[in-house]
């Protein structure tokens, strides 16, 4: 996190470096497996996939996949409607994108990748240059593939959807879109760190726009802060810590792309950054 003072004395207060990232991982893990034990055990747990499903018999449905379902059939089907907004009340209240650093299957293998990468630079068995592009192509993207729905009457993303081919893939077996993911994997690896989810990803706009508003964000502690920067080198989205903290306006990082996985706070040893909610302290 930048801090726009004078650089203090580091003062490690951070003993649990790995917390978060452990919380989280398992977190991921058990949320795939009830999708699979549901299926394979059949005890109508959690039934479905991540694009649509049932807890305990109660419609949930990610807001994108219901968008294109709706658009693409022209019926506005009320268990369809009662998922997609049960899902987003959900992620309003606990940090919007943070269904992709908590939940979503392609993430849990892109940070595998990650380390898979370092590795391979630390060992000069590969060298890679880090492309970027303009983050609003996913935006771009996420209404082109809604137009293409409307006008085709399929729900053509949900056919590459890596995140439901994943979830489709761990509940049912694997399937032949499953190259398309590995393909994603390698252009990350050789191309751009995190790509697909930093630049491409439409499942992540809706999460994006409720992660905004979301009162549960990451706390910035500017006292604390020694401004090492050691924040940066393990966030996904790195401008997010930045944006708003030098502009001045604000100590929370508001952003709305912001995953909310906690790898800043693991790596900050001055134990200036955690979770907080935005909202509460003007209430109390």
């Amino acid at each position: 996190m930048a801090n726009p003072g004078l650089r203090k004395v580091s003062i490690k207060e951070n003993n649990s470096p790995y917390k978060w990232h452990i919380i989280r991982w398992s977190f991921v893990l058990l949320i795939n497996f009830f999708f699979f034990a549901s299926f394979y055990f059949d005890i109508q747990l959690l039934e479905g996939t991540l694009s649509g499903s049932r807890l305990f018999g109660f419609h949930l449905a990610d807001p994108f996949a219901a968008i294109q379902t709706m658009f693409a059939s022209k019926v506005f089907n009320t268990n369809l409607i009662i998922g997609a907004v049960t899902i987003g009340v959900f992620y309003l209240l606990f940090g919007g994108r943070s269904f992709c650093s908590w939940v979503c299957p392609f993430h849990f293998i892109a940070e595998m990748n990650d380390y898979l990468k370092k590795y391979l630079k630390n060992k000069n068995i590969l060298q890679f240059k880090q492309h970027t592009f303009d983050r609003k192509l996913k935006y771009i993207i996420f209404f082109l593939f809604i137009a293409l729905a409307t006008l085709s009457g399929l729900t053509i993303f949900e056919i590459i959807n890596p995140v439901s081919a994943l979830s489709r893939a761990f509940v049912y077996g694997p399937g032949v879109v499953l190259i398309f993911v590995i393909g994603l994997l390698v252009f990350e690896l050789l191309f751009s760190r995190r790509g697909w989810c930093r630049f491409f990803c439409p499942v992540g706009v809706s999460y994006i726009l409720l992660g905004f508003i979301s009162p549960l964000k990451i706390h910035w502690n500017n006292e604390k802060c020694s401004n090492c920067k050691d924040c940066q080198k393990v966030c996904m989205v790195p401008h997010v810590l930045t944006e708003s903290v030098n502009k001045g306006k604000t100590t929370f990082v508001v952003s709305g792309e912001c995953t909310r996985c906690g790898l800043c706070i693991d790596a900050c040893d001055d134990g200036a950054l955690k979770y907080k909610t935005k909202y509460l302290d003007k209430l109390i």
